[in-house]
């Protein structure tokens, strides 16, 4: 038998997640296509593909873990579990690659969502891509 609390969570959970997905037609399948579409741009772009080749060796997990990463940014499914700042913190990346994978991102949801949904999308995106640019910055001790 579950605990009332964990159920009225998963309950919560649920709700929040169908609230989502009724507002911005975003749903688990619509991630896999976004995430898909864009890492197959990434491998592709002259910046940014080199970075990724250096260090993704199983893309098929990489993928699904940037599914399930989306998944819980965008749904709020909890699906992610992971320290993203910890994985990108080695990454030599400062802020025009931030800037031209945003560019790739919003290019990609625009294509795949619905309006709504490429703005949630966005928002988020460009609120983990300057958390991103910040904290490697800060922990290369480079002025902010």
């Amino acid at each position: 038998m579950m605990d009332p609390r964990l159920e009225e969570a998963r309950t919560r959970r649920e709700q929040i997640v169908a609230e989502i997905v009724a507002r911005t037609g975003i749903t688990e399948t619509q991630i896999e296509r976004l995430v898909g579409t864009f890492y197959a741009r990434i491998r592709d772009d002259a910046l940014l593909g080199p970075i990724f080749a250096a260090r993704v060796e199983d893309w098929d997990t990489h993928l699904k873990k940037m599914c399930a990463f989306w998944s819980s940014v965008a749904l709020m499914s909890g699906r992610y579990s992971g320290q993203p700042m910890q994985a990108h913190l080695p990454l030599p990346v400062d802020g025009t690659h931030f800037a031209r994978w945003l560019a790739i991102f919003e290019e990609t949801a625009n294509e795949v969502c619905t309006p709504a949904g490429a703005a949630h999308f966005m928002e988020r995106a460009r609120r983990i891509a300057e958390s991103l640019r910040m904290g490697i910055a800060f922990h290369r001790g480079e002025r902010i």
